[in-house]
């Protein structure tokens, strides 16, 4: 079959690589008929680079057809599923209290992280990801999420990542209607952010440098910033001069702006060209973060207000300004999202005909698989007015 796969830094590259096979009873074989490239495959590709090896598959963002169901996974030839991006198995104490990404049968414990995820480097298990034309799942008897046959992909593909991950934002941001939240980037997951929270009757402030992102965030009733100087002056005197009452971080690490991102992106760019068994303690011990939009978040979310943080971050050595958070009473909460936990009140909205949170209005660049190379360039240079692509492994070139 044809994948995507890691070739190195800011390298990928579609190769012929071996079907999967059912290892497990509980595993399934999709055909994939749609994968997302993530904000988080950037990070990939740009600074987790020691954790990967070349010929690695990427991609936590499929959906597709069963074509092969192992005895015990609850699925049949032609079910039409989409493949959350942690694998979990449901029946654990964490996936009880919902925190699949926590799950304790198939957390990484060699790598001390949580639930495995797809094509998500040696951190999350080295399990072959979803941009590819099949995929072999495992513990299908739990994580896939069977959809109907009359929408077309881009209504469910979502229901992998993207929109969980939104959801979650918005939920440990802990406020109610009428309040107020800023959401910071409107790339993938800032644009559903953003969305969710406008669904849920709060008032949203987003920033973004890039005019593509403000324009597609204000076309869903988002009051959009620059990301300029003045930009936090102008929420904070929107709010009663006290700022929002939440501040989602939809950038993570690789963000701009705070005086040590100049460095933070040196030592990022640093550690990628090094020998494996060099780079992956540095990164375990003094990895550092670009934390331009953490910085602006604490800044701007009014004193006992909540910071979600929904943008990943991997520095083990991140400087935090702990006397501004403790003096500003802050909460902080984050993680990775917890797809099925979210599910059951995603799947109504997304084939709701009236499509309230505008799943038709995201998808920027349809391609086939074979120009994901050109699609990853893409997406991190923010060209061609690039917000979201989705691949398409079954389309021919």
């Amino acid at each position: 079959m044809k994948a995507v796969t890691w070739q190195g830094p800011r390298k990928v590259s579609v190769d012929t690589v071996p079907d999967p096979f059912i290892q497990q009873p509980n595993d399934a074989i999709i055909e994939v008929t749609s994968t997302a490239i993530c904000g988080s495959d950037l990070h990939l590709y740009e600074v987790l680079g020691p954790f990967m090896t070349p010929g690695d598959i990427v991609g936590h963002e499929p959906m597709g057809r069963v074509v092969e169901a192992g005895a015990s996974s609850n699925l049949r030839p032609g079910d039409r599923v989409v493949i959350p991006f942690q694998i979990a198995c449901g029946d654990c104490y964490f996936c009880a209290q919902g925190l699949q990404t926590q799950c304790e049968t198939t957390q990484v414990k060699e790598q001390g992280s949580g639930a495995p995820l797809f094509g998500y480097s040696q951190l999350y298990g080295s399990v072959p990801g979803g941009q590819a034309q099949y995929l072999r799942v495992p513990h299908a008897d739990y994580g896939p999420i069977k959809v109907g046959d009359e929408l077309p992909d881009h209504r469910y593909l979502f229901l992998s990542d993207v929109l969980p991950t939104a959801w979650q934002a918005v939920a440990y941001a802990q406020r109610s209607p009428g309040d107020s939240v800023a959401v910071l980037g409107l790339g993938p997951i800032g644009q559903f952010a953003a969305r969710i929270a406008k669904h849920q009757g709060l008032t949203v402030y987003a920033i973004d440098p890039v005019q593509e992102r403000r324009e597609m965030a204000a076309r869903h009733g988002i009051l959009v910033y620059d990301n300029t100087d003045s930009t936090v002056n102008a929420i904070r005197e929107a709010t009663q001069g006290r700022g929002p009452d939440a501040v989602i971080d939809a950038v993570g690490m690789e963000a701009h702006g705070d005086p040590q991102s100049a460095f933070a992106k040196f030592a990022q760019r640093t550690v990628q060209f090094l020998p494996d068994k060099l780079g992956q303690p540095v990164m375990d011990k003094a990895g550092l973060d670009r934390l331009g939009a953490l910085y602006t978040g604490i800044d701007l979310v009014r004193r006992g207000g909540t910071l979600s943080l929904s943008g990943v971050y991997g520095g083990q050595a991140s400087p935090l300004p702990m006397l501004s958070l403790f003096d500003k009473q802050l909460q902080v909460t984050m993680g990775q999202a917890n797809v099925k936990r979210w599910v059951d009140d995603l799947l109504p909205l997304v084939e709701d005909p009236r499509d309230p949170l505008g799943v038709d209005d995201f998808v920027t660049h349809r391609l086939p698989l074979e120009q994901a190379p050109a699609a990853y360039e893409m997406f991190q240079k923010k060209t061609d007015g690039c917000i979201k692509v989705v691949l398409e492994p079954q389309q021919l070139p």
